[in-house]
């Protein structure tokens, strides 16, 4: 692939931003668990919610009802709602039988939900209640998973926001990455800084409660995901300063969030250029492959999982694509301005949805490629659009040098199932590439 084009001058940094706020569609909170109690092995998520959020969580996880998951939910049932049982006291029983059959669990999230916020159950006391029993064993924390006002990446900030407060306090001078990752990108990431010289870098979450990080005064962090931001606010009231740069995805945002840190560090350019070479060079030659596909064609990013900003940057600058519009949740300006400031100009930043606004809006521009939720793509098919699916960049690895061919090719094989399609029309979507 050629050289990257030349640094826009601010970008989209100072485009006016289009705030929306209607009718929404995205997944709740609670689909956060879905990584997590993958990420964190001794802890355990109890969604305290309807069976509702039972069928989502098992549905979305794809677990057999036989398996061990470390999630779970305790139904609130009609008496519950009516108050006609006392919810504390059913919570304190079902969480007294789960630690007695799980003595592995060392981490209880009460997840709160959409009915258990409506009937006011105070999920935050609950938890100090359940970890003067049975703590210093079994800390417990709560955070809410609810749908009412968030999306559902901002279960993952607001669980690390809840674990903030409990982290053991530090003077050292020390390395925070922030943010869920596959354990084999996470070992990229670390594998990469310890070649450049640092070494005292730590990871929330943990891969367990013994593993979480320290934080002071002279903690510096790094976000890994851009949906982050109470979490960065709750660490910087622990002192902790962040470390301002892209996001690691593709070759330029993942060498530019290295070159922040090794500038933090004083490491040398010559350092940073021998550790960085080949898995640069790796990284542009699978782009490469994948970007001859979507050059010069256009996308358009519904509002979903909050990684549309990173994602749109990576997409116009090293894969030749004209962003129509960034459609993102919520806009942390603070935390996207490095990104923003490479798009350019020239796509509708906004923020919110009024989903019909926007579908007018993405059925009048006919982009090549639509980014979006599940319940919107059948429809924007029928109508001829070409769809990928938001929620599929979440739950696949795609930060770092190595994933920066897969993450291109999340965008080129609609385009290769459209081709496919138009030459064999006969032919099953099953038969075409995903």
């Amino acid at each position: 692939m050629n050289d990257l084009a030349p640094l826009p001058n601010r970008g989209c940094q100072d485009t006016p931003v289009l705030k929306e706020r209607g009718q929404r569609e995205v997944f709740c909170g609670l689909t956060g668990i879905i990584w997590l109690h993958r990420k964190m092995q001794d802890a355990f998520f109890l969604v305290v919610g309807s069976r509702t959020c039972a069928h989502l969580l098992q549905s979305a996880a794809g677990v057999m009802i036989f398996a061990e998951p470390r999630f779970g939910t305790a139904i609130l049932e009609e008496k519950d709602l009516a108050g006609m049982a006392d919810a504390n006291e059913e919570l304190d029983r079902e969480v007294d039988r789960l630690l007695s059959r799980r003595p592995d669990i060392r981490q209880l999230f009460l997840v709160g939900s959409c009915p258990s916020e409506v009937i006011k159950l105070d999920l935050e006391r609950a938890a100090q209640r359940l970890t003067g029993i049975h703590g210093p064993r079994v800390r417990v924390l709560n955070y809410s998973g609810s749908g009412i006002e968030t999306t559902f990446t901002q279960g993952e900030d607001a669980c690390l926001s809840a674990m903030v407060p409990s982290l053991p306090d530090t003077d050292a001078q020390n390395l925070v990455l922030v943010g869920s990752l596959p354990d084999v990108v996470e070992d990229q990431a670390i594998s990469l800084l310890e070649r450049l010289g640092i070494s005292d870098v730590q990871v929330l979450p943990g891969r367990d409660a013994a593993h979480d990080p320290a934080v002071g005064p002279n903690t510096r962090y790094a976000l890994l995901q851009p949906f982050l931001g109470d979490t960065a606010q709750a660490l910087e009231r622990r002192g902790a300063t962040r470390i301002d740069a892209p996001f690691p995805f593709g070759d330029e945002g993942t060498t530019a969030w290295l070159a922040a840190i090794a500038a933090l560090y004083g490491v040398s350019r010559e350092t940073f250029e021998a550790v960085t070479a080949g898995p640069r060079a790796r990284a542009r030659k699978a782009i490469a492959v994948q970007a001859e596909k979507l050059r010069g064609k256009s996308i358009f990013f519904f509002p979903d999982s909050q990684l549309e900003v990173p994602l749109a940057r990576f997409l116009t600058r090293e894969c030749g694509m004209e962003a129509v519009e960034i459609g993102t949740p919520f806009l942390h300006k603070g935390l996207a301005a490095a990104d923003l400031a490479l798009i350019p100009e020239g796509p509708t930043i906004s923020e919110g949805q009024d989903v019909d606004l926007q579908l007018d809006r993405c059925i009048a521009a006919r982009p090549d490629i639509t980014v979006c939720g599940l319940g919107l793509a059948n429809p924007l098919e029928a109508r001829g659009l070409t769809t990928k699916w938001a929620i599929e960049l979440v739950f696949t690895p795609v930060h770092f040098y190595e994933q920066a061919g897969d993450l291109a090719g999340l965008f080129s094989r609609p385009l290769d199932r459209k081709r496919v399609l138009r030459l064999h029309p006969n032919a099953s979507a099953q038969e075409a590439p995903a």
